[in-house]
């Protein structure tokens, strides 16, 4: 290929945005920090499979139960939440959702002393409840600096509502994994009364926000900001006024507190205490001391009050690790499949047409579009072994589309005219067009669905079947155009 022809190839567009979007795709993977100490791994994000690490399954603790009743909805819920002495919810006109695991049998009488009697009982909760507790789950191991975390909420085949809820940590031990999602996570701040003696205030639920730690001009001393919904700064004011916390602040300490243990214990700040004289304060701010010590606890503190309570009790029902070096292992391996599987499909491809110069390109497209695959997943999905696989298959049928290509536009061996190129080339789009979206509508639900073995596998099947309909085939028409016109 003479330097003129080469020249026009890398400037038609269609062959310039692979060149582009392959340089990109190095560059977020390769060059955009911390990838400069993470060496062939770049920025990639490896799943439990190929990181090691551990998973945990927790079962809600709670029920849904359908019911009649002649009496208003307005009266039964409360006397439930009394006899129950827990939050019930009405999610549909005639379907509870009671936020503590109680059995048929139990809820049988307190229903009947209410006037209503169960028609149907399942363990589970409310999408909705379901949804909140992922997100509470998501936001306390996000920030602990745990990125590589999948939470997917399951449903029993067979039911309506969800039941458990499955969390993959990557390249975190099985103590540490129940450490962090293993607990119901109640947060409660209170103020303490008289001696060692404190009353409740509010609940984790009640704060709105919270800020990174901070450091005080003044003293240097290290603090979390907070702020408080209106209600929870309401509560707040009541409590101080109530206890004498304004007039003696020193001696009303706060006190936060998780799972019932203590987490934070601190004097009440005079200038706060002056303001909730007048008014209710929204913006609070916990110091926990001065240095890498008070630093520590401001970080600790900061994952608590961020994490806010769970509305239902989980049980861990299900766990189970992979050992970091089987997960290197499978790393390994899976580079070497994908590898390997590069290596037989250039074999392959070369027997049918025996002319490098046909083979080169293929193989060359089909790495550019891993290479555009990768630094397009890194951003949205990890790498597990479903992920590898779907990898490989991408690889695989890649190669079938660039074949449908190549033998649509050679006529008797050779390159027919422009005009039938471009009509045998649109042809052969045409039919890459169909098996691409008959592929896409296949993978759709299972990339929808919260099936953590499965969804790796479908997102990257439908980015690699979208990524080669749109930039890189018909960047392989025009450069196969140009090569066998030669």
């Amino acid at each position: 290929m003479n330097r003129d022809t080469l020249k026009k190839l890398v400037t038609d567009w269609q062959v310039a945005l692979v060149l582009v979007l392959v340089a990109a795709s190095l560059i977020g993977i390769y060059l955009a920090p911390p990838a400069f100490q993470n060496g062939i791994e770049g920025n990639l994000q490896f799943g439990l499979d190929l990181e090691g690490g551990s998973w945990l399954q927790l079962e809600f603790q709670s029920a849904i139960v359908g019911f009649t009743t002649d009496r208003p909805m307005n009266e039964v819920i409360p006397e439930l939440e009394q006899q129950l002495d827990t939050q019930v919810l009405l999610i549909d006109e005639n379907t509870v959702e009671i936020q503590k695991l109680y059995t048929r049998a139990e809820l049988e009488p307190v229903f009947a002393a209410a006037g209503a009697q169960i028609v149907s009982y399942q363990q589970g909760v409310s999408q909705e409840t379901a949804d909140t507790v992922k997100r509470t789950l998501e936001e306390k191991v996000n920030s602990l600096g745990t990125m590589d975390a999948k939470i997917n909420v399951l449903t029993p085949t067979g039911s309506d509502y969800p039941q458990y809820v499955r969390v993959e940590l990557a390249g975190v031990d099985m103590a540490t994994a129940q450490e962090i999602v293993g607990k119901q996570g109640v947060f409660e701040i209170r103020i303490q009364t008289t001696g060692n003696e404190s009353v409740h205030v509010v609940y984790g639920d009640a704060i709105s926000s919270v800020s990174p730690p901070s450091r005080e001009s003044m003293n240097g001393a290290w603090g979390v900001p907070f702020t408080l919904n209106d209600a929870g700064a309401e509560a707040f004011r009541q409590a101080a006024l109530t206890y004498g916390a304004v007039d003696n602040p020193e001696a009303h300490h706060l006190v936060m507190l998780l799972d019932g243990e203590e987490v934070f214990n601190g004097a009440l700040n005079p200038s706060l205490a002056n303001q909730l004289r007048s008014q209710p304060v929204r913006s609070l701010q916990a110091t926990t001391g001065t240095g890498e010590e008070g630093l520590e606890d401001a970080k600790s503190l900061e994952i608590h009050l961020r994490a806010g309570a769970l509305p239902v009790g989980v049980q861990i029902v299900g766990s189970g690790s992979v050992p970091a070096a089987l997960g290197e292992q499978f790393k390994t391996m899976s580079i070497l499949a994908g590898l390997l599987a590069l290596v037989a499909v250039g074999v392959v491809v070369y027997y049918r047409y025996r002319e490098p110069f046909i083979v080169v390109p293929m193989l060359a497209i089909n790495l550019a579009e891993i290479i555009i695959l990768l630094g397009i997943a890194r951003y949205i999905q990890q790498l597990d072994l479903a992920a590898i696989a779907g990898l490989i298959a991408v690889l695989g049928t890649g190669i079938d589309q660039l074949v449908i290509i190549t033998d649509e536009v050679l006529h008797e061996g050779r390159v027919p005219s422009p005009n039938l190129y471009m009509k045998r080339y649109g042809r052969a789009l045409g039919i890459i067009a169909v098996a691409a979206s008959t592929m896409f509508i296949a993978m759709l639900p299972l990339a929808l669905m919260d099936l953590s073995t499965l969804r790796g596998f479908a997102i990257i099947t439908i980015l690699g079947v979208v990524i080669g309909v749109l930039v890189t085939r018909p960047a392989y028409g025009k450069i196969i155009m140009a090569i066998l016109s030669k």
